[in-house]
C-alpha cells in the first residue's frame, strides 16, 4: 500500500471511531431515536440495539434543549464552539435552544506548559529563551482552541503568548467532515430540517472556526483595530510583535488592569462608570457604522479597564464586517422605523436578504407582517427613548423573525449579539445606561450619510450601470433558450417532495421481509432435521433442530416487537 493510501486509510479509521464516540454520546442523552432516522443505526454497539429491541424510551429527566446542550460539551471544543455559534441563532434554532447553549463555557482545563514551550520553540525556530526572559508556566487562561501565558521578551517588554492546543486543528478538522456527513443525512431522511438550513449552519461554523485557528489572521485583525483607534483617547488596543507569530503562536503587549465586569475595583481606580460605559459603547458604534468592521466577541473576559482609565480590548480571532450596502440598509430600515413606513419596512427586509422572494407569497406576507409590526412597534412610540430597554427590543424583533420563518444574515445577527453583550455590559456599569441614546447621533449620521449628494449619485450610476447589463445580455440569453429549445435541449427540474421518506420506508419493508424469509428458512431447516431424527437429542428432539427453533423464536419475536413498535401493523 503507498504511504497516501495508508494515510486515507487512517484519517477514515479515525472518523469512524470519532463518529462512534459522537453516536455513543447522542445515545446516552436520549437522542437513540434520531440516531436511527438519518440512518447511523450501523455505528450503534450491538449490545444497546439488543437492550431496546429498536424502541428508544425518552429520556424525562431534563428538555430536550438541556441533554443536546450536555452532549455538546461532552463531546469536546468542536461542538462547544458549534453551541457558541447557535446560540447566537435563535431565528434559526428558536430561543429556548439558543438559551441552553448559551450556558456552554468554553472553559477548559489546560494543557501541560512543556507541551505548549515546544509548539512555541517549534512555531518561532528559535530556543524559548532566546526569545523571552521569563515564560510563566501556569496559563492565565485556558480555552478550547488556545491557551494563553505570561512572558516578557529578552527586551524587557510585557507580554502575553497566546498557543494553540496540540492537534486542535486534526479534531477540529475531522468533527467538521463528520457535520458534513451528518447534515447529508439529516436533509435526506429528514426533509423538513432544511427549514433550519443545516448546510449553512455548518458552513458558518467551519469558517468561523478556521479563521480562530489561524492566528496569522487575528493579527492582521488586531493591527486594523489598533489602526482604527490609534488617535481615540479611550480606546487601547495592544501591540502585535509581528517577527513573533506564526498559525499557532501569536504575541501581544500585555494590558495591565481589571475586567470590566469588576465592579468594585474599578471605582478603587477613582473611574465614573457611567463615562466608562458611554465610551465603551461609543467604539463600538464607531466599529460597525463607520469602520465596518468589529470585534464581535465583547464578553468581559475580552474588555478591560487600565489603570489610566482607558478601556483595553483582547483577543481578535472574530469580527464582524458590514458592507457599506449593508449598512446603507440599517440606515434606511431605521429611517422607515422613525416614519413608521410598515410597508418600507418590508422592502428594507427584502433588500437584506431576510425575506426571499421566491419562497415567500410577498403580498400575504406584507399583510400578516405588517399587523404584527404595528403591534410590536406603535407602544414603543408612546416613550421617550430613555424608556426604551434595548435588550427586550431586540429579543421581540427576533421573535417576530421566528414566527414568520425569516432568516437574518449571519452578520446581523452577530452585531446583534454584540450590542446585546454591550448593552449588559453598560447596565452593570451605570443602572440607569440606555443603550438607545448612545446609539441616536450615530444613526443619525448614518442615515443622513444615505442621503448625502455622493451617495445618490453612486446609488443612480450603479443603476444606470446595471440597467446597460441588462439590456445587452437579455438577447443573448433569449437567443441562447431559444437555441435549446430548438434542438428540444431544454430540460426541467423536478423535486418530487417526500420521495426519500417514501425510499425510506420501501428500504424497511424490504428489509422485514428479507429478515421474515430467513426465519421461515430456518423454521423450515429446523423441521427437517426434527423429522430426520439425527444427532444428539434435546428433550427427545435433535438438538441442532430444536437451536433452530430457539433462534427462529428470539428473531420472530424481535421483528414482532419492532413492527408493534414502530405503529405500522
Amino acid at each position: 500500500m503507498s504511504f497516501f493510501g495508508f494515510f486515507r486509510l487512517w484519517q477514515k479509521y479515525k472518523s469512524v471511531g470519532r463518529i462512534r464516540e459522537i453516536v455513543n454520546v447522542f445515545l446516552k442523552h436520549g437522542f437513540g431515536q434520531f440516531i436511527e432516522q438519518i440512518n447511523l443505526q450501523r455505528f450503534i454497539p450491538l449490545r444497546k440495539k439488543i437492550n431496546v429491541f429498536g424502541y428508544w424510551p425518552p429520556v424525562e429527566k431534563h428538555t430536550i434543549p438541556e441533554r443536546l446542550r450536555m452532549a455538546f460539551g461532552e463531546l469536546g471544543p468542536s461542538f462547544i464552539k458549534l453551541a457558541q455559534i447557535l446560540s447566537s441563532r435563535p431565528d434559526l434554532i428558536t430561543k429556548a435552544y439558543a438559551d441552553e447553549f448559551k450556558k456552554l463555557q468554553d472553559e477548559v482545563p489546560p494543557f501541560p506548559a512543556a507541551e505548549a514551550r515546544k509548539i512555541v520553540e517549534a512555531e518561532l525556530k528559535k530556543p524559548l529563551m532566546d526569545v523571552f526572559s521569563d515564560f510563566d508556566d501556569a496559563p492565565v487562561a485556558a480555552a478550547s482552541i488556545a491557551q494563553v501565558h505570561k512572558a516578557a521578551l529578552k527586551t524587557g517588554e510585557k507580554v502575553v503568548v497566546k498557543v494553540q492546543r496540540p492537534d486542535i486543528k486534526d479534531i477540529i478538522e475531522t468533527d467538521i467532515a463528520i457535520l458534513d456527513i451528518i447534515v447529508r443525512l439529516l436533509l435526506r431522511y429528514i426533509p423538513e430540517s432544511k427549514f433550519f438550513n443545516p448546510q449553512g449552519i455548518v458552513n458558518e461554523f467551519s469558517k468561523s472556526v478556521r479563521k480562530e485557528l489561524n492566528f496569522i489572521e487575528e493579527a492582521k485583525n488586531a493591527f486594523r483595530f489598533r489602526k482604527n483607534f490609534a488617535d481615540d483617547p479611550c480606546i487601547y488596543i495592544p501591540a502585535v510583535y509581528p517577527n513573533l507569530v506564526s498559525e499557532k503562536v501569536i504575541v501581544m503587549e500585555r494590558i495591565e488592569g481589571v475586567r470590566i465586569d469588576n465592579i468594585q475595583e474599578i471605582e478603587s481606580l477613582g473611574i465614573e462608570r457611567d463615562k466608562l460605559a458611554r465610551a465603551g459603547v461609543e467604539a463600538y458604534f464607531k466599529m460597525m457604522f463607520e469602520d465596518g468592521f468589529f470585534h464581535a466577541d465583547p464578553h468581559p473576559g475580552n474588555i478591560f479597564v487600565m489603570p489610566d482609565g482607558k478601556i483595553g480590548l483582547l483577543d481578535f480571532g472574530i469580527v464582524g464586517w458590514l458592507t457599506p450596502e449593508l449598512m446603507e440598509n440599517i440606515a434606511n430600515t431605521f429611517l422607515a422605523l422613525i416614519d413608521k413606513d410598515f410597508d418600507r419596512l418590508v422592502d428594507q427586509y427584502i433588500e437584506l436578504g431576510i425575506v426571499s422572494e421566491e419562497e415567500t407569497d410577498i403580498e400575504t406576507f406584507r399583510r400578516g407582517f405588517k399587523v404584527d409590526l404595528a403591534g410590536f412597534y406603535e407602544p414603543l412610540y408612546g416613550l421617550t427613548i430613555t424608556e426604551i430597554n434595548f435588550a427586550e427590543y431586540l429579543n421581540s424583533l427576533t421573535h417576530l423573525a421566528v414566527k414568520h420563518g425569516l432568516t437574518i444574515p449571519s452578520a446581523l445577527l452577530l452585531m446583534n449579539k454584540t450590542m446585546l453583550i454591550l448593552d449588559s455590559i453598560g447596565r452593570q456599569l451605570d443602572p440607569a445606561f440606555n443603550f438607545i441614546t448612545v446609539a441616536e447621533p450615530y444613526a443619525a449620521r448614518l442615515a443622513r450619510r444615505r442621503l448625502g449628494p455622493h451617495r445618490i449619485f453612486e446609488r443612480a450610476k450603479r443603476n444606470i450601470s446595471d440597467v446597460g447589463d441588462f439590456i445587452t445580455t437579455t438577447p443573448k440569453q433569449l437567443g441562447r433558450l431559444l437555441r435549446k429549445l430548438l434542438k428540444d435541449e431544454l430540460s426541467f427540474k423536478i423535486n418530487p417532495i417526500g420521495m426519500d421518506r417514501l425510499i425510506k420506508d420501501i428500504d424497511r419493508s424490504s428489509n422485514r421481509v428479507a429478515f421474515s424469509v430467513v426465519v421461515a428458512s430456518i423454521i423450515i431447516g429446523s423441521s427437517l432435521l426434527i423429522q430426520s431424527g439425527i444427532g444428539e437429542k434435546i428433550f427427545g428432539l435433535p438438538a441442532v433442530g430444536a437451536t433452530g427453533f430457539f433462534i427462529a423464536f428470539i428473531l420472530g419475536l424481535w421483528l414482532l416487537i419492532s413492527i408493534i413498535k414502530s405503529g405500522r401493523l
